[in-house]
């Protein structure tokens, strides 16, 4: 997937409250070694540094044009281009965090207890994952991918539930013999701009199917997400666009 790390970043401030919300979660005074699962452009990344400035902070990603946005803005953080459905950490860590990355990866059932394994006695595993996928931002999506004369070059990178109910994390972590801490948010963003639930998605769950595309099946498939968006997320008197978005957190103690 080709990721943008300005449309990702046009909402950053929204973006960024989950992350901090987890990270006040953690319990973790004078860790060592703390890798950010996904990281993007850093800007999450940084504030794990701001809260542990003595610690061996590794940001991972797989895009080339994040980290290199990342790179730009810390020279302090330790870098690192990777695949994370074939990554290991190098050492047991004190902390993986994980912030909106997760739910692009498949066979959590295996993902989860491996990232347990990855951790050193006492260390925490901290995850959020966006669970927005049964709202009309995604599910509208989805309806546009199937309507069109696209849906043949579309149907391999639909992904309809690819974060389970809460109950699987706590059988599944509890499985492993660990007391997980879980816990559901919805957030109510308030976006400026116009078509803004589109400029969101644009920069996370779109992004993959636009890149699938050419013209001018793009354009087309991009204005039927759009009219489809604008009639259940209309844009406010005050200019506000009101987007409800729930998101799942994950906090385990090995």
């Amino acid at each position: 997937m080709n990721w943008n790390p300005d449309q990702y970043l046009k909402f950053s401030d929204h973006r960024l409250r989950p992350a901090v919300d987890l990270l006040s979660r953690i319990e973790a005074t004078a860790p060592h070694l703390i890798y950010d699962l996904g990281c993007g452009a850093g800007n999450v990344t940084r504030l794990l540094r701001v809260r542990w400035p003595k610690a061996r902070i590794i940001g991972v990603d797989g895009s080339s044009a994040m980290l290199d946005k990342a790179r730009r803005a810390s020279s302090e953080i330790e870098w690192v281009q990777a695949d994370l459905a074939e990554w290991a950490p190098e050492a047991p860590a004190d902390i993986i965090f994980s912030n909106a990355a997760l739910h692009w990866l498949d066979d959590h059932a295996a993902l989860f207890p491996a990232l347990l394994r990855g951790l050193a006695d006492g260390g925490t595993l901290a995850v959020q994952m966006p669970r927005n996928h049964g709202a009309p931002s995604h599910t509208g999506m989805l309806e546009a991918a199937r309507g069109g004369p696209w849906f043949a070059r579309l149907k391999e990178r639909l992904r309809e539930s690819p974060v389970a109910r809460p109950e699987f994390y706590w059988d599944l972590l509890a499985g492993t013999g660990v007391r997980p801490d879980i816990w559901e948010t919805e957030y109510l963003h308030a976006l400026e701009g116009s078509d803004a639930v589109v400029q969101w998605t644009a920069g996370t769950a779109l992004r993959p199917l636009l890149d699938a595309l050419d013209e001018p099946w793009r354009s087309a498939f991009l204005a039927d997400y759009t009219r489809r968006m604008a009639e259940v997320y209309p844009r406010r008197r005050d200019g506000v666009t009101l987007f409800p978005f729930r998101r799942l957190f994950i906090l385990a103690k090995r």
